[in-house]
C-alpha cells in the first residue's frame, strides 16, 4: 500500500505529490508551519489526506508549545490550529480534522499538559487508522456498483495518495479487482495541476490497474464512442442536499455524463460532508495562483500578463449525481432526505 503519510518518533513523513510522477521523495516534517505549508502548496492534498494531516500537525504544533498549564497552553493550542485551518477554505475534512484534535484537548483539559500531548498524539494516529479504514468500507460498498468489464472515468485524484492510504474513488476501483472484477480506469488529466496524469495514473500503474490517460477536453469523444461506462470522482465538501464540491471540470463531466446517460458517482467519507450548508452554492471556493494556469514544469506556456483566472473546484448540482458511496452504505436520491436519515443514525 502506498503510504502518503506516517506519523512516527514525533516526525509526520509524506511522500511529495509535487514531485510525482518523476521522483518519490518523501519528506519529513517536525512543525504544524511546515505542514500548513505542505497542504497549501499541495504536497498533500486530497481531502481526506488534508484532514489527516492537519490533525498530525495540530500534535506536532501542540508538542511544541511551551506552556506549564491549561490556561497559558490554550491559546497558544489555538493558534496552530487557526494556522491549520487557514491553509485550504474548501476540504470540509481539514476543519473536521482540526474540531476533533480541539475536542481531545478539551476532554481532557484536568491532565498535565504532558498528557494533553500524549492524547492528541494518539488521536492524530486515530484518524490515520480510521481513515483507511472508512476507505476500504466505502470501496466494499461502492464496487457493488461496478459491472464486471467496466470502464469508469475518474477525475483528478481521489486514491491513496488523497487519502491515508486505499482511496475513496480509486478505493471502490480497488475494491471492485479484488471482488475479481475486470475493471479499466480512464483518467482524465486533470488541469492545471494534472492530479489525473501525474498521480492517479502513476498510482493505479503501481497496483497493477489498466488505465489509460485522456485530456480533459476528450472526455465527451469517448462518451460518445462508448468507451466508458461510468464516472466517479471523490469529493472535497458536500452540502446537505448532496451539491458535490470537487475538483475544477468536475461539473463539465457530470453534464457530459447526463448527456449520454452515464451514472456518476461520487465516493466520500461522511467527514467530507458539511450539514450546516443548505446547498453548493454557500461552499468557499478556493481560488488559486495564475501561475499554475500558465506555467507548467517552470515552462510558460502564455504571453507574460495574461489572465487566467484559477478556481481550484466547482459544485456539481445533485441533480446530476446517481449516487454518493460513503462508508456507511449507498446514498441515492432525494439526497436531502436520504443524507439527513444517514447522519441520525
Amino acid at each position: 500500500m502506498i503510504k502518503t503519510l506516517e506519523y512516527t518518533n514525533g516526525i509526520v513523513r509524506m511522500i511529495d505529490q509535487t514531485k510525482l510522477p518523476c521522483e518519490e521523495v518523501y519528506v519529513d516534517f517536525h512543525d504544524s508551519k511546515d505542514v500548513a505549508e505542505a497542504i497549501r502548496n499541495m504536497q498533500v492534498r486530497g481531502a481526506p489526506a488534508i484532514g489527516v494531516a492537519a490533525a498530525m500537525g495540530v500534535s506536532l504544533g501542540a508538542n511544541n508549545l511551551k506552556a506549564e498549564n491549561y490556561e497559558s497552553f490554550l491559546p497558544l493550542f489555538q493558534k496552530v490550529c487557526d494556522e491549520l485551518a487557514e491553509s485550504r477554505p474548501t476540504a470540509a475534512n481539514l476543519f473536521w480534522a482540526i474540531n476533533r484534535m480541539k475536542k481531545v484537548v478539551d476532554k481532557n483539559r484536568a491532565k498535565p499538559i504532558t498528557e494533553i500531548k500524549t492524547c492528541l498524539k494518539e488521536e492524530a494516529i486515530k484518524i490515520w487508522r480510521d481513515d483507511i479504514a472508512i476507505n476500504k468500507a466505502i470501496g466494499r460498498h461502492g464496487q457493488e456498483l461496478i459491472k464486471d468489464g467496466a470502464t469508469a472515468l475518474t477525475h483528478c485524484n481521489a486514491g491513496a495518495l488523497a487519502t491515508a492510504g486505499y482511496g475513496t474513488a480509486l478505493g471502490v476501483i480497488r475494491a471492485a479487482r479484488d471482488a475479481g472484477k475486470k475493471i479499466k480506469v480512464i483518467a482524465g488529466e486533470t488541469r492545471p495541476f494534472l492530479q489525473g496524469a501525474r498521480l492517479t495514473v502513476w498510482e493505479l500503474k503501481k497496483d497493477n490497474i489498466p488505465v489509460t490517460l485522456i485530456t480533459d477536453s476528450m472526455v465527451g469523444y469517448f462518451m460518445k464512442k462508448k468507451d466508458i461506462n461510468l464516472v466517479i470522482v471523490g469529493a472535497d465538501r458536500i452540502s446537505s442536499n448532496g451539491d458535490v464540491a470537487n475538483k475544477i471540470g468536475t461539473y463539465s463531466i457530470a453534464i457530459l455524463a447526463k448527456e449520454h446517460q452515464l451514472p456518476f458517482y461520487v465516493a466520500a467519507p461522511l467527514s467530507t460532508f458539511d450539514m450546516t450548508l443548505k446547498s453548493g452554492g454557500q461552499i468557499p471556493i478556493e481560488e488559486r495562483s495564475h501561475e499554475e494556469v500558465i506555467i507548467i514544469n517552470n515552462k510558460q506556456i502564455a504571453p507574460t500578463g495574461t489572465e487566467a483566472p484559477h478556481p481550484a473546484f466547482d459544485v456539481t448540482p445533485h441533480e446530476l449525481v446517481h449516487a454518493i458511496i460513503t462508508e456507511k452504505g449507498i446514498v441515492k436520491p432525494p439526497f436531502k432526505e436520504n443524507l439527513r436519515k444517514l447522519f441520525n443514525q
